[in-house]
């Protein structure tokens, strides 16, 4: 059953029985009983698209995130499909991977679906070749484009992020002003939040110790066994730490790992810091101190700020959020 069936059944025009689903305030009560009473007895159920096509909107958002596994990224999804749904909007979910082209084809997967605004969650969506950036901006002429742990300026653009410079720069300080100058800085990508983290690590010890050992900053895979056998191997050809500032929980935990296997005592020995206070860092084994983005507070507030763009209101283009360091038992501060 369709449409066309209501109207003939009916005996009205297709545009009443549109204006009938639709709410349309213009068709007398008479009228509207009487197509809903042959919508039921058809059994049709009118298609959301149709409904979008009257109403200007499809009351539904696109997310994209690049993998649904990470831990942060999990959350961040979670919590801004509950937002979503609290002020009734579905929302279509597509998860990227990492290579641009696939980030580009979901991204006009989503247009193409009419959807009414775009949440795009974690910094992997920001190239560092500014081009690479252009199908987002390009998106922003479309539909409202939220970025979540991100920063581009353009118009149509509004970010929500945390101060990862900050955050990275306070715990590196603390560990500093507890002696610890041997410090490893381990992250995964170059993503626009990794760059964030990395350079407040390298403000603090230039503030602090007024140089830098480039040799103190790897990169590494973002797995526990893998974060444990490049510390042994860094470790096997000489090179002195005696702390770890990981840009993710899970480097933490495979910091925590390579403790245990060769013996050292944390975090007398080894002091290590994680990052995004997850469900990782309380399932280890010493349980590890960590920064606390508040991946909630940054998804209700995108939510929010785009509510507030949907319903033509005044929104702010960028809003961050500081962090807080949550201390276990791998410092002692």
């Amino acid at each position: 059953m369709n449409i066309y069936d209501v109207s003939e059944k009916a005996g009205v025009s297709i545009a009443t029985v549109s204006r009938v689903i639709n709410g349309n305030s213009k068709v007398s009560e008479k009228t509207k009983q009487k197509v809903l009473r042959v919508m039921e007895e058809l059994g049709y159920t009118p298609n959301v698209f149709a409904r979008g096509l009257g109403l200007n909107t499809m009351k539904t958002i696109g997310i994209m995130c690049a993998d649904s596994s990470d831990p942060f990224l999990a959350n961040a999804v979670y919590y801004l499909e509950r937002e979503l749904r609290k002020n009734g909007y579905d929302s279509f979910l597509c998860c990227t991977g990492y290579e641009l082209k696939n980030k580009q084809n979901y991204l006009k997967l989503l247009l193409s679906k009419r959807i009414d605004a775009l949440v795009i969650v974690g910094s992997y969506f920001l190239e560092a070749n500014t081009k690479d950036n252009t199908y987002i901006m390009e998106a922003a002429d479309e539909v409202p484009i939220m970025l979540m742990n991100g920063n581009l300026n353009k118009p149509n653009i509004y970010c929500t992020l945390c101060d990862d410079h900050q955050a990275v720069y306070d715990a590196t300080s603390l560990l500093l002003n507890q002696g610890k100058k041997d410090i490893l800085f381990l992250y995964t990508s170059k993503s626009y939040s990794s760059i964030q983290k990395l350079n407040g690590f390298k403000a603090a010890l230039m503030d602090k110790l007024h140089t830098l050992k480039e040799e103190n900053i790897h990169i590494c895979p973002a797995t526990i066994e893998g974060t444990r056998d490049l510390l042994l191997h860094l470790s096997m050809n000489g090179l002195k730490f005696n702390a770890v500032i990981a840009a993710e929980d899970i480097l933490g935990v495979g910091a925590i790992k390579y403790a245990k296997l060769k013996g050292l005592s944390i975090p007398e020995d080894l002091s290590i810091i994680g990052y995004n206070n997850s469900l990782l860092a309380t399932c280890c084994e010493p349980e590890l101190t960590s920064v606390d983005n508040h991946v909630e507070t940054l998804s209700i507030t995108t939510v929010n700020t785009l509510m507030r763009v949907l319903n033509n209101q005044k929104a702010p283009n960028k809003t961050t959020i500081s962090n807080d360091l949550v201390e276990r038992y791998t410092t002692n501060f």
